[in-house]
């Protein structure tokens, strides 16, 4: 049984909302997927740190455009529920990768002559991840513009 049109509306409205508050909080973490060369061990402690509560705060705003759009196009919600897949598996892989260079921050120093190849692969891993993550959230994101375009703009 379909629902009504102004019960559609209302559920897209609170979700929306909730959409809304989350996208806020992620603006304002202001995560960067910007490597930066920092030798610290701190540095490296507060980057994992940081990363996985902007992981988390992106898996629930992600969780919430899904739940938009399986309201209005199951399809196209099932579509996007395999990118928040992905997501969190880049999410993964990068945050094992910054682990490795909080455990041996030199790892990073691009003044170090005498790095190792496993030091030149980690480091080459945290640019590769980063920008593959940078990449998949601006697919995603520009998933749902385009779904808020066809389905939810008056």
């Amino acid at each position: 049984m379909e629902e009504a049109p102004h019960d559609l509306e209302k559920q897209v409205k609170e979700h929306s909302d909730i959409l809304a508050k989350l996208g806020r909080e992620l603006a304002n973490m202001q995560f960067s997927y910007k490597v930066e060369e920092a030798t610290s061990k701190e540095y490296w402690e507060n980057r994992i740190t940081n990363f996985k509560k902007y992981t988390e705060k992106g898996l629930e705003y992600y969780n919430q455009v899904y739940s938009i759009m399986n309201i209005m196009n199951k399809d196209d919600a099932q579509m996007f529920l395999l990118h928040i897949s992905k997501f969190k598996q880049q999410s993964e892989a990068l945050a094992n990768v910054i682990e490795k260079i909080r455990e041996n921050p030199s790892i990073i120093n691009r003044k170090d002559r005498q790095q190792s190849r496993w030091s030149r692969e980690i480091k080459n891993q945290i640019v590769q991840y980063s920008d593959d993550s940078l990449q998949h959230e601006k697919r995603m994101n520009a998933i749902f513009r385009e779904f808020y375009d066809k389905y939810l703009k008056t």
